[in-house]
């Protein structure tokens, strides 16, 4: 019998044997808070007399097994899976369990609300957690029709994928329960299955859809937070989104209703469930949030609904082909934000956010091609990164640039309609998109989607004595590691500067258009030669190609000089990608860079771009700045970034994400202070007229100055009893751990990994407030613990809290502080995989991606020492 992991090879025999037909799952929710009942019949044919086979169940205990009316010994669970034998054609089987809740984020998680003491559940089944719920063959290609039955208590909403049926009446004494039964679903696979119960709150609606059928919507969240659920503004994206794509993919919605539940402590964004998506409760907003985190959810709203085509009604045959759902949902999605949102620079979004996300992902040894090799379900739980979503996406825009859009959606069409409602390969949308586009795919398939890394683009600029273009040369580069040159298709852009002083501005005067051959380690630009140098040049201007960009010299200059000078956001915001990917690189110093942030921030317009451009200079400050340097230029930042929140407007936008950026980094008293006068009502005094210090932005202040040495347990827990609300207890549990102590650092340490009993969500804040430190001396007794755990740790948590403590643990900030701290965090992270070749691949991976973080960090830190 195989364990709890299943591999690509079992699936294929399985599905050999087995075709499911239809489940019936019961669950009585009334227990107690630890399980729940799980009843399940399903039905199912069998090839072959006599055949065997397994089912998938993580449960608590089984009570009964029937298989076509004879009952099997329980003994035939083996606390993973129940063995079948003797199997007739047709088959009916019935699995009585008792099932555990979960405060992991995985199967059905159990929450309780401080506000009121209400318990709210909510069910996440990607991967492969609908068996901690109900007995299922649980593998993508094995699809059925499913019909659930609950019994919860009477004051409850309870939702799943399909409409209520039937519910009976309630006890009517407020302590009873009642029991609802909802139609059967379409046919879909296990993982899409969905059940949402507690007290919600729900505002519903309806459209019409393209066919003159009514879809019901429901916008849904905690009673707690039922005054911020902006659910007219969900609905009217939701409809948008809709209308488009229905109309670009010609075909209706395939379900039949269409809620959208915002639940407590979720991993991910969102889950695209069919007719019930879940998403992250942060994105109900209780507190002013910048309009990067507004624009975000909107994408997100339309990733999920992208998915009801591509991914619900059509799904991938196994794992391998997980970034076909989730590219072509982040592309799509992109597009309808753009086209028919009020976001209309969604691919500025997409360039400073998914690609960049891309391509530090690209550059990692552990990259993968886009089609990645998934043998088992371990390798798909790490799998969920910026391959699979971002370089997919970015791949599927360049190839609509290619084959052109109109082929492109038409093959998209011919594609729901061969598979409605079934399982694909690749091939098998490769095969519409030729016939439609007249293009032979098998070669860039093999080159963009079978082979991994990222080239690099450089211009090569030789000038006329007269001053202009004597020649013009596109050079590709490719790491050696993946070697692979690759076909693009790409704008080359020339600007002049326009006018002078603050009046100056950057006007486009020059657009070519071409491909960049396969072959093409030197390509020529014949239309440049002869013209008048623009100030500046800008390789894959409209951001087409997937490809890391560098400037030529006096290109760099004049985008130093001019960058506020672009009328639009995309081109700025590919400049500063290339000046951030030429810090990572080491080609440019941390410093440098530094300067080049902070002078964009003040002009930047896109928010966006201002989130991704101060996470970079946290990147930068944190790690790439040479480590005796890091004091004074931290302090020297800081202030910077006070400086420009003063200057910019009152109540903006671009304000907000200045003082949450200045609150992490504050070190020194009269840094310190400014939080400390804005966190008491001060903002005039602290030079941030028209801040609103809100409840989630009080407890950023309040971190900082816990983190500066301010503020301490009396503080916490007095903001705890103003926002005693479980954001405030995840908010609490955050700056608990940042109090900089080696007591608090131990008991940080402590809770996250010597104990086993903090939910997901507080479980992530501690391990942030445990990292957050300006101390870095603090975290050094803890680098050779955190290596002695891997293992246990591996083996003993679930995929999501294990995934947590390896990633979130590693004790990165101390590389390039050996002789401060006295460890070496990369020999430490060396020996550790060399002296552990048979541990868990996947567990490997992740460690190798945190030892490519500390050596980029080492060599970024020397970079930053010779040119700073």
């Amino acid at each position: 019998m195989p364990g709890e992991n299943l591999t690509r090879a079992e699936a294929r025999e399985r599905a050999a044997v087995v075709s499911t037909s239809s489940y019936d799952v019961v669950l009585d929710l009334t227990r107690d808070e630890k399980v729940f009942g799980s009843t399940t019949t399903i039905r199912f044919s069998a090839r072959g007399d006599g055949g065997a086979t397994h089912l998938d169940l993580l449960a608590e205990s089984v009570e009964r097994i029937v298989l076509n009316g004879r009952d099997i010994p329980t003994g035939a669970f083996d606390g993973t899976h129940i063995a079948l034998t003797d199997l007739d054609a047709q088959n009916e089987l019935r699995v009585e369990a008792t099932c555990r809740y979960m405060n992991t984020g995985e199967g059905l998680h159990r929450f309780v609300d401080p506000v009121d003491d209400e318990v709210y559940l909510y069910s996440q089944f990607e991967v492969a957690d609908s068996r901690r719920v109900f007995a299922v063959f649980e593998q993508p290609d094995l699809k059925a029709s499913f019909t659930f039955t609950v019994t919860a208590p009477e004051h409850w909403t309870v939702v799943s994928n399909s409409p209520v049926e039937e519910r009976t009446e309630p006890s009517g004494d407020g302590r009873g329960s009642r029991t609802w039964r909802f139609a059967p679903t379409e046919v879909i696979s296990s993982y899409l299955t969905a059940i949402v119960a507690g007290p919600y709150h729900g505002v519903t609606g309806e459209l019409t859809s393209r066919d003159g059928r009514t879809i019901p919507l429901g916008v849904y969240c905690r009673a707690s937070l039922a005054e911020f659920l902006d659910a007219e503004e969900i609905m009217a994206i939701t409809r948008a989104g809709f209308a488009f794509y229905e109309e670009a993919f010609d075909r209706p919605y395939p379900f039949t209703k269409y809620d959208q539940l915002f639940v407590p402590e979720f991993n991910a964004g969102a889950m695209e469930n069919a007719g019930a998506v879940t998403f992250l409760e942060n994105y109900v907003f209780r507190s002013k949030v910048p309009e990067a985190t507004v624009e975000r959810r909107a994408v997100t709203i339309l990733h999920e609904l992208a998915h009801m085509w591509f991914g619900d009604l059509v799904t991938m045959r196994w794992w391998n082909d997980l970034w076909l759902n989730e590219s072509f949902a982040e592309y799509v999605s992109h597009l309808a934000v753009a086209e028919a949102t009020r976001w209309t620079t969604a691919w500025t979004t997409f360039s400073s956010l998914e690609k960049s996300w891309a391509y530090k992902q690209d550059q990692l040894p552990s990259t993968h091609p886009v089609v990645a090799p998934i043998n088992d379900l371990e390798d798909v739980e790490v799998n969920f990164d910026g391959i699979t979503y971002a370089k997919g996406a970015s791949v599927l825009k360049q190839l609509v640039a290619w084959v052109g859009r109109e082929s492109f959606e038409t093959g998209v069409q011919r594609y729901f309609t061969k598979h409605a409602y079934g399982n694909t390969e690749l091939s098998d949308l490769l095969v519409e998109l030729e016939a439609t586009s007249g293009r032979d795919l098998a070669a860039w398939s093999s080159l963009w989607l079978e082979e991994a890394g990222v080239t690099l683009l450089r211009p090569q600029v030789e000038i006329a004595d007269d001053g202009t273009i004597a020649s013009f040369t596109i050079l590709q580069e490719a790491p050696v590691e993946h070697p692979t040159l690759r076909p693009h298709r790409l704008v080359v852009g020339g600007y002049d500067v326009v006018g002078e002083g603050t009046d100056a501005r950057l006007e486009r005067t020059v657009r070519v258009e071409l491909d960049v051959r396969e072959t093409g380690e030197r390509t020529e630009v014949p239309e440049l030669s002869g013209r008048k140098r623009p100030d500046l040049i800008l390789l894959n201007d409209e951001d087409l190609a997937y490809a890391k960009i560098r400037l030529d010299e006096a290109s760099l200059a004049t985008a130093t000089a001019h960058l506020g000078g672009f009328a639009e956001s995309l081109p700025r915001a590919l400049v500063l990608a290339a000046a951030w990917d030429m810090t990572r690189d080491g080609e440019w110093s941390a410093r440098q860079f530094l300067d080049l942030a902070l002078r964009a921030v003040a002009t930047e317009t896109d928010s966006t771009v201002v989130m991704v451009l101060l996470r970079q200079v946290a990147t930068a400050l944190g790690s790439y700045v040479a480590p005796e340097a890091r004091a004074s230029v931290g302090s020297e930042v800081v202030g910077r970034l006070h400086q420009l929140a003063a200057a910019a407007e009152p109540g903006s936008d671009t304000q907000l994400q200045l003082v949450r950026t200045l609150a992490g980094h504050a070190t020194a008293d009269e840094h310190l202070e400014v939080l400390e006068q804005l966190l008491t009502g001060s903002a005039e005094r602290a030079g941030l007229p028209g801040l609103a210090v809100d409840t989630d932005l009080r407890w950023t202040l309040l971190q900082g100055l816990v983190a500066g040495g301010r503020a301490g347990e009396a503080r916490i827990a007095a903001e705890l009893e103003r926002d005693s609300t479980a954001t405030g207890q995840q908010q609490a549990a955050r700056a608990r751990a940042m109090v900089p102590t080696p007591a608090n650092k131990q008991q940080a340490w402590s809770d996250v990994v010597e104990c086993d009993n903090l939910p997901n969500a507080v479980q992530s804040n501690v391990i942030a407030g445990f990292g957050h430190v300006h101390d870095r001396t603090l975290l050094a007794p803890f680098v050779g613990r955190y290596f002695d755990v891997l293992e246990p740790i591996w083996e003993e948590r679930t995929n999501e809290m294990a995934q947590n403590v390896v990633i979130g643990l590693y004790p990165d900030r101390l590389a390039g502080l050996a002789d401060e701290v006295g460890v070496d965090v990369v020999a430490a992270t060396r020996a550790w995989l060399d002296e552990h070749a048979d541990a868990p691949a996947s567990l490997r991976r992740l460690v190798v991606e945190n030892l490519d973080a500390a050596e980029r960090a080492v060599r970024a830190q020397e970079a930053d020492r010779s040119r700073g």
